[in-house]
């Protein structure tokens, strides 16, 4: 398993992407508990007290986290929240999907403010921080002008962090690519 936690410098960003089911959170979870930092869960989804498998969804991730870690929400306010960190802080980010869901109905120039705003905060914290993110542009492209939306924007979200993230990571079928070791950044 790669380290990269203890390899890399004060300020880390990573990024961890793949698909649904694959593993990402628990590996996100992993390299949270080897940073050795104060850890904050900054949960993006909302609760829906109509939906009870997107409650149970949300309880399996709660209960596999540690108890000392504080949860956070943040809806809307992701680089608000994210600027508040300190150097002693790490970050987990869970997920980028459900942020960009939540923001679907915002303008063109909103979207492009708030993830401009996203990305200074990310590249100026001093917290290490850990990203997950959903890879949905692998499959048809959706029917509707909003599933195309939000695939566009996640798409390309994920792609601007992961160009200023120290390292990237691809979670598939149950395993962990290290795609900063064996990419090349276009």
């Amino acid at each position: 398993m790669d380290n990269s936690i203890t390899r890399l410098g004060h300020q880390q960003l990573i990024l961890v992407t793949g698909a649904a089911r694959c593993g990402k959170s628990e590996w996100a979870e992993t390299l949270a508990i080897q940073s050795g930092k104060v850890v904050s869960y900054i949960a993006t989804a909302t609760i829906d007290s109509n939906d009870t498998e997107w409650q149970a969804r949300i309880l399996r991730h709660q209960q596999r986290r540690p108890a000392t870690w504080q949860t956070v929400v943040a809806i809307e306010n992701l680089a608000g929240t994210i600027g508040q960190a300190t150097d002693s802080d790490c970050l987990l980010v869970d997920s980028l999907g459900t942020w960009v869901a939540n923001l679907l109905d915002r303008s063109d120039a909103e979207w492009e403010n708030l993830t401009q705003d996203l990305r200074d905060e990310l590249t100026t914290s001093l917290a290490t921080t850990i990203l997950v993110a959903e890879e949905t542009g692998w499959g048809v492209v959706p029917a509707y002008a909003s599933g195309r939306l939000f695939r566009d924007r996640l798409g390309m979200l994920t792609r601007q962090i992961g160009s200023i993230s120290s390292t990237v990571y691809l979670v598939t079928g149950g395993h962990v690519l290290n795609l900063s070791q064996l990419g090349t950044k276009i």
